[in-house]
């Protein structure tokens, strides 16, 4: 067995290990910081097909290790800048005022599913977002949004005056702006408190993507779906990594990772895996007793999509005052997402 070394600078920022073991032959080993629970899918599927993607492009010579709870999810982003772990998974809401443009994903009224949204996503930040530079400090992987968020209540909506008056968790940005309009008291608690939140009775429901019926086991404390074609909001992701640590790989590998990895095709894998998410979750909610699923009428989509139009204006308005083309980059996405 060769010798094993690893580089230990935590706060410098590499968390980069050295493996030489006759059975396993990475070179470095890149440290994952993640909040979700252990079995969503952020961290069932998400991190190993990044971290498959990472060994088939580098032949190996690159693995990561994920580590959980290391800090809470607002506080992701500082804990990479810092160093004290390579890669991580933030969600823009979480952090009202430190992400603008991110808003432009999250607006209701777009056609198609995850995977679609999520090259759509990284295309138009690649080409116009990414010039505000908000996420300075870091390295961006991915850009990538979950799946059409729905309403998910401890007692049954069947129509969207219902909601009015409901206490429901709600994220920031965008998915805050709907339930305000929607007359709803918003909660603003991480994802990972949703399931106690929900138990204890602080809230009535709360306004996620359909995958989150199985990944924080929605099915037990909020039984009934209320779906709303397109739905409420998508929510904005991003997989970030430390640039240090990125400078410290070798260039061919920098290079394999930027080329192979990086940008549309890791965020394309991760809109499919939300996507299967969704899809395993509306399979759970129809097979679990005393789960309902309805579907907004017409009547009602016709009137979301007049409450909408107000804070579509509202966010490309807010977006523009960045500096970034914000209408060029709501039109790409538009038309990336619009039905044939």
């Amino acid at each position: 067995m060769a010798q094993h070394r690893k580089i230990t600078s935590l706060l410098a920022g590499a968390a980069l290990a050295f493996s030489g073991t006759a059975a396993f032959a990475a070179d470095y080993t890149l440290t994952i910081s993640s909040w979700a629970p252990p079995t969503h899918n952020i961290n069932a599927k998400m991190w190993p097909k990044f971290t498959e993607m990472v060994e088939e492009a580098t032949d190996g010579k690159v693995t990561t290790e994920l580590k959980l709870g290391l800090a809470p999810p607002p506080a992701q982003m500082d804990l990479i800048q810092d160093g004290a772990a390579d890669l991580s998974i933030i969600f823009h809401g979480y952090q009202a005022g430190r992400f603008v443009t991110t808003k432009l994903i999250e607006l209701p009224g777009y056609t198609g599913n995850a995977e679609e949204a999520s090259v759509a996503y990284w295309r138009a930040y690649d080409k116009y977002l990414s010039n505000a530079n908000e996420h300075r400090g870091v390295k961006v992987v991915a850009m990538h949004t979950h799946g059409p968020a729905q309403l998910h209540t401890a007692d049954k909506v069947t129509e969207l005056d219902e909601i009015s008056g409901l206490k429901l968790r709600v994220p920031g940005g965008v998915g805050g702006d709907v339930g305000e309009a929607l007359g709803a008291t918003g909660i603003k608690v991480p994802a990972p408190k949703v399931y106690e939140t929900l138990a204890s009775g602080a809230a009535d429901g709360v306004v996620m993507p359909v995958d989150s019926r199985q990944g924080f086991k929605l099915t037990e404390v909020a039984p009934h779906l209320y779906e709303m074609p397109g739905g409420f909001y998508r929510g904005s992701f991003a997989f970030i990594m430390n640039e240090g640590s990125f400078q410290r790989l070798p260039e061919d590998i920098r290079t394999a990772l930027e080329e192979e990895v990086f940008g549309e095709p890791i965020s394309r894998e991760i809109g499919k895996i939300w996507d299967a998410g969704d899809q395993n979750s509306l399979e759970l909610t129809k097979e679990t007793e005393g789960n309902t699923i309805t579907v907004a009428s017409e009547a009602d989509q016709a009137r979301f999509e007049e409450i909408s139009a107000s804070i579509i204006d509202s966010v490309i308005e807010e977006v523009g005052e960045t500096g970034v083309d914000a209408q060029a980059a709501y039109d790409m996405l538009t038309e990336a997402l619009s039905e044939d």
